[in-house]
């Protein structure tokens, strides 16, 4: 699964989220056919995150604030260290509105208005 994202600037998002999610840079390009983009995620893992500037649109938005990418960590240790890690790459933690998020994990906003969610615990559906 490919999620994509308009964004204002590829360079530093994806330097953002490649810091705070700890993901890899798997492909990236400039200006074809007037696109800008950035496809981060793991090797072999089964989801990538595509950010992508249209040179001839205007700027792209901010996300909706229910728009989010939840990350399920399991281990107490290992959510806390991805929270820290979160903000020391600029992310900003904020309010979710949804109480289920609020009481099961941490909003962050990205230097776009994007959110991520980064909840305590497993998957349990």
């Amino acid at each position: 699964m490919r999620v994509a994202r308009a964004c204002r600037d590829v360079d530093a998002l994806g330097a953002q989220y490649t810091e705070g999610l700890g993901f890899e840079v798997l492909s990236s390009w400039r200006d074809h056919e007037s696109f800008d983009g950035v496809i981060l995620g793991h090797p072999h893992g089964p989801y990538h995150l595509e950010f992508i500037r249209d040179h001839q649109a205007p700027p792209a938005p901010a996300p909706h604030e229910e728009q989010l990418l939840v990350f399920y960590l399991h281990e107490e240790a290992d959510w806390q260290r991805r929270c820290d890690t979160m903000l020391a790459a600029g992310f900003e933690v904020v309010h979710n509105t949804n109480p289920f998020w609020e009481r099961n994990g941490r909003t962050f906003m990205d230097r776009e208005g994007g959110r991520v969610v980064l909840n305590r615990g497993p998957w349990t559906r």
